[in-house]
């Protein structure tokens, strides 16, 4: 499928019927990058979403700061605000719960992020808007981690130009770094 529209309903269908019998574990690999004070960027999943909070709570035991993609709209990037777990979330825009904006802006040295669809080579497809293709253009020092399920991985994506390829992919069975 070269269509991206027709591949990502395909990989949505894929994920929304996942049977998922259990949660993402944290790798060893990703335990190891983590040093006390780094940001590590999450994010609240939607709906049939891969949780990063496995990793966000490794993240935290391990002395990182959180924080959490802010959204405004379709056009405007994404900014990473400071979040502690419990602290309350609001309602952003595409159903996103994320800190006020009034939390403080920082820069990650992980992002953890969410996807539609990869591939062993690093490429993502995302879910079009390219709020994470410009926010690792942002950031190029962090380290970018898809967590996915299986079911999401494809052969093969052609990225685009301005596609920002991951550092890793954690899913349910494996750690994947290309």
């Amino acid at each position: 499928m070269t269509d991206k529209r027709a591949l990502r309903a395909h990989l949505h269908a894929l994920r929304d019927g996942f049977a998922r019998t259990g949660a993402i574990a944290t790798p060893p690999a990703f335990l190891a990058r983590l040093s006390p004070g780094m940001t590590v960027a999450s994010y609240v999943p939607i709906g049939s979403e891969a949780d990063p909070g496995p990793l966000a709570d490794a993240a935290a035991r391990a002395g990182c700061h959180l924080a959490l993609p802010h959204v405004v709209d379709r056009a405007t990037p994404i900014r990473f605000l400071a979040w502690q777990h419990g602290a309350p979330l609001v309602a952003g825009p595409f159903g996103l719960s994320q800190p006020p904006d009034s939390a403080p802006a920082c820069a990650p040295d992980i992002i953890l992020t969410p996807l539609v669809g990869f591939d062993r080579r690093g490429n993502r497809l995302g879910q079009g808007a390219g709020h994470y293709d410009r926010a690792f253009a942002a950031h190029p020092a962090a380290w970018r981690i898809d967590v996915a399920w299986s079911v999401q991985q494809v052969d093969a994506l052609a990225p685009d130009p301005w596609d920002v390829p991951l550092h890793a992919i954690v899913t349910e069975s494996e750690w994947i770094v290309p």
